[in-house]
């Protein structure tokens, strides 16, 4: 998968502004939550590309399912982030716009990648 498609560039985008905003202040002195953060973000990314090179479509589903559900475990602490006052309300504004954005294009990765499949399976029988 080309790096110029959305749905490795917006993971990868978050993923580096997660690191330039957990690297300061109190977030960065938080390891539990700093490293939770940077981890769930990398995972997103990580999970596309693992998926993508098992070269299945039922397998790049299922890895962009678990990338999905990474999303909302950076989402969940994003909210950690902003109730203890790591982030002020334009940066976390920032944050969960670029982690939504990621997650549709993820949506509609998985949505094409059901329909080829569904495709395929109809052609095969």
């Amino acid at each position: 998968m080309p790096e110029r498609c959305a749905a490795r560039r917006k993971p990868r985008e978050f993923t580096r502004r997660v690191y330039e905003v957990t690297e300061n202040g109190r977030f960065a002195r938080d390891l539990g939550l700093r490293d939770q953060v940077r981890r769930s973000s990398v995972s997103v990314m990580a999970n596309i590309a693992e998926g993508f090179e098992r070269a299945r479509q039922s397998v790049f589903h299922q890895f962009l399912s678990i990338a999905k559900s990474s999303c909302a475990e950076v989402r969940s602490h994003l909210y950690v982030a902003q109730d203890v006052k790591y982030v002020d309300a334009d940066m976390f504004d920032e944050l969960m716009r670029r982690e939504q954005e990621g997650s549709l294009v993820l949506d509609g990765l998985r949505s094409a990648v059901h329909r080829r499949r569904a495709e395929r399976e109809s052609h095969g029988r």
